[in-house]
């Protein structure tokens, strides 16, 4: 029977649905058609498959073959499938045994040598792999991902001859080693930001219930400073979320760094970043930093100078944390769930408000910078904080008690991130209205504050119930776990004063 099936998968965002190839050898003029929706890199494959297999000393069959992409309405790109494609190929001519076809998914792009090259989005493929109840196999080049997957088997190998070679059980593919991995690998201090108590009180809240920050000062006094030292106060990423954080590094193509994998990412684009670099897009359909950001801080600095429309593409991503992007032939949902930093001037100068009095702009000026952010999208970053300039004598003099180091202050938040989590199963910025209600429970005198703020400064029931969220987290902070106390509520209407 010339007909040999192997398995393999595609990449659609970050899950990978299954593709079979399957290979028909059959009488005829010699040649070979690749069929099931391929793109130019898979049609291509043809040319890169049948050198490899001459290459490693097999014999292309001189027969009309087949090799059909199933699911046929599956776009499939890139040069994945070439190992599937020649497996399959050999297997139809029997020149490898079949047995373990069924068993075992294959991945990697040949050179014409027959050299396996590594390929992006292995990581998603390895776990639905595993859930599946395969083995798997990978090129080297791809053995840092392959060894993060617990549970299981998948080899390494360098070349289509060694896959052959194991195929025909003359030979053993490796195992991948998992390198020394840490959940540590340093960063930025608190202890080197002197000074700015309140920014730094803000920082710590927003750590503590995963709450979007907007830091407003004039340029040197910090704000960078800060926003990069959220990550060393955030808690360490679980397994899981380090799974979902790397599989969407390995769509985007970057390195997977062992020493930092538990480390929340932070990324930091440009303000002449465009809409697609920031939520993703293109023909095929790449994550942007929003989704490189998963699980992590998103950090855009000198917020007003970004585009407007660049800017408003983040309000939907802020609520749902998913992006979806559609195009005329797919759609692709890739995951969002950042912690939004962000840090402006108060005015186009930058010193309006400060002591020095440097500041020349017109107050139509300073209205007209500050419009650059439309009120749907202040409504959603939970806390607004003024970061003035830092006195010269608190610059100059040693470091004091109350300049805490990144350690003392994730302390605090892992307690008080382990109360949210055993209330509710998540950080208080994620609760939902139903769970507000039940953990946010207000006195009268509370409610009335509340209400009298949200008419005084015109805020919007979104608004209403981020306060709400904040004063859930200041009262974990503190360890009031039982209820939201007037002193909470008070402060967290406090880091609303910018947008009112």
């Amino acid at each position: 029977m010339s007909l040999a099936v192997t398995l393999t998968r595609a990449q659609q965002g970050v899950s990978a649905p299954q593709v079979l190839v399957e290979v028909h050898l059959s009488g005829g003029l010699p040649g070979t058609s690749i069929v099931g929706l391929p793109e130019a890199a898979v049609r291509e494959a043809r040319d890169r498959v049948r050198v490899a297999i001459q290459a490693t000393q097999f014999e292309y069959p001189a027969r009309r073959v087949t090799v059909n992409l199933a699911p046929a309405d599956l776009p499939k790109e890139g040069g994945r499938y070439d190992l599937a494609i020649a497996l399959g190929i050999l297997a139809a001519g029997h020149q490898v045994p079949r047995h373990k076809l069924d068993t075992c998914e294959f991945m990697g792009e040949l050179a014409l040598t027959g050299a396996l090259r590594p390929v992006h989005g292995v990581l998603p493929a390895l776990l639905r792999a595993r859930a599946s109840g395969r083995s798997a196999v990978v090129p080297r080049g791809n053995a840092a991902e392959a060894a993060l997957v617990e549970g299981l088997d998948v080899r390494v190998a360098d070349s289509l001859a060694e896959v052959c070679a194991w195929l025909c059980d003359r030979a053993e593919l490796d195992v991948p080693q998992a390198a020394a991995i840490t959940g540590d690998a340093g960063g930025p201090d608190l202890a080197e930001v002197r000074g700015q108590m309140q920014a730094r009180r803000a920082l710590e809240i927003a750590a503590v219930g995963g709450h979007h920050l907007l830091l407003s000062g004039p340029p040197g006094t910090g704000k960078t400073m800060l926003a990069e030292r959220l990550p060393g106060i955030l808690p360490p990423l679980n397994a899981l979320e380090a799974l979902e954080t790397l599989a969407v590094h390995s769509v985007a193509g970057l390195p997977i760094d062992l020493a930092r994998w538990r480390q929340r990412p932070f990324r930091a684009p440009h303000h002449t970043a465009s809409a697609v670099a920031l939520v993703g897009g293109g023909s095929h359909p790449r994550p942007g930093e929003i989704s490189l950001a998963h699980h992590g801080v998103l950090f855009l600095d000198e917020l007003p100078e970004f585009d407007r429309h660049v800017l408003e593409v983040l309000r939907e991503p802020l609520e749902s944390g998913r992006i979806a992007i559609a195009r005329a032939a797919r759609s692709v949902e890739f995951p969002a769930q950042f912690q939004l930093v962000a840090a402006m001037n108060p005015c186009p100068c930058g010193y309006a408000g400060d002591p020095s009095g440097r500041c020349r702009c017109t107050p139509d000026q300073i209205a007209r910078y500050r419009s650059r952010l439309s009120g749907p999208l202040l409504d959603r970053i939970d806390l607004q904080v003024d970061v003035p300039r830092v006195a010269l004598d608190d610059l100059l003099a040693a470091r004091g008690a109350r300049d805490e180091d990144s350690a003392s202050v994730r302390a605090r938040v892992l307690a008080a991130r382990r109360h949210a989590y055993a209330r509710a199963g998540r950080p208080n910025a994620e609760i939902s209205a139903r769970e507000l209600e039940r953990d946010c429970a207000l006195a009268a005198p509370e409610r009335a504050l509340l209400a009298r703020a949200v008419e005084r400064m015109g805020l919007s029931a979104r608004a209403y119930h981020r306060i709400l969220r904040v004063a859930r987290s200041i009262a974990d902070l503190d360890g009031a776990a039982a209820c939201v106390g007037r002193e909470h509520l008070a402060e967290a209407l406090q880091f609303r004063a910018l947008a009112s």
